[in-house]
């Protein structure tokens, strides 16, 4: 990946199939146990709100959001390890926030690492709490992480 330039101003858009390829290089290139094409082409037909950041010309982020029942779940919000630090991440989960209440989603959920201590900052300065625990979620280079469930209400 190239660096972007940080001066660009980001823009965002629905993803598509077309954006998959890019995605998944960033998937890749941020978490040791990515997500398979399969489960984005899976969300993208599924109907979740699926969007992608851009800047500078390049794809540098994305989010997916499933909902139901008064409740959404942030399934992916990932952005370019050579573009972290921008606020990009910050952008996409309070679109992700607008968007939700658009759709009739009530409450918030997702799950997070408890060893990536700055998403978990970033999900607290935006309100998000910690509800729970899901025991052996995440595959780690030594068995199974836990994942910290967090919750915020709309």
């Amino acid at each position: 990946m190239n660096a972007v330039l940080p001066s660009a101003e980001p823009t965002y858009r629905p993803m598509t199939e077309a954006d998959l390829p890019a995605v998944l290089a960033i998937e890749r290139e941020a978490y040791p146990f990515p997500w398979t094409l399969g489960n984005f082409r899976d969300c993208l037909n599924s109907g979740y709100r699926c969007e992608v950041v851009e800047q500078g010309g390049e794809l540098v982020g994305y989010s997916v959001l499933a909902s139901g029942a008064g409740e959404g779940h942030i399934l992916n919000c990932c952005v370019a390890p050579s573009s972290q630090g921008r606020g990009i991440g910050r952008q996409l989960m309070q679109r992700l926030m607008a968007s939700a209440k658009e759709y009739g989603i009530a409450t918030l959920f997702l799950e997070v690492r408890p060893s990536n201590r700055r998403a978990i900052d970033l999900y607290e300065h935006l309100g998000f709490e910690p509800v729970g625990l899901r025991r052996g979620y995440y595959p780690a280079a030594q068995g199974r992480e836990d994942a910290l469930v967090m919750r915020r209400a709309l």
